[in-house]
């Protein structure tokens, strides 16, 4: 799984970012192979000094498909708008996306404390 992550610094005008989000959001969850998002508000950093407030992430099955999603018109008409509600003060990324269930966690931590 790829998702592009979306970083937004802490300097942008907000009012305008929050009454454009719901036609951004229209736009992002429109563009083909979208397949899940998530939103995060940072409100504490704890190390580091990389101006970032907002983030949100959009989860795609291969980068090819992130690619392709954002060379569709709902994804260049997102991007387009995401520059006009960030002033330009937006990072992108594509990631490739790794998880795992909390069950498999814990089966790997009960397996440890076997070994010990």
């Amino acid at each position: 799984m790829h998702k592009l992550l979306i970083l937004i610094e802490p300097s942008i005008d907000w009012q305008t970012f929050e009454d454009l989000w719901p036609d951004f959001l229209h736009l992002a969850e429109s563009m083909p192979g979208l397949r899940r998002e998530a939103t995060s508000r940072i409100d504490t950093t704890l190390f580091g000094s990389y101006p970032v407030t907002f983030i949100h992430e959009l989860y795609f099955d291969s980068l090819d498909d992130a690619s392709q999603a954002l060379s569709s018109p709902e994804g260049r008409s997102a991007g387009k708008l995401l520059q006009e509600m960030t002033q330009g003060r937006v990072n992108l990324f594509f990631a490739d996306h790794k998880e795992d269930a909390v069950e498999n966690l814990l089966k790997y931590k009960k397996s440890t404390q076997l070994d010990d």
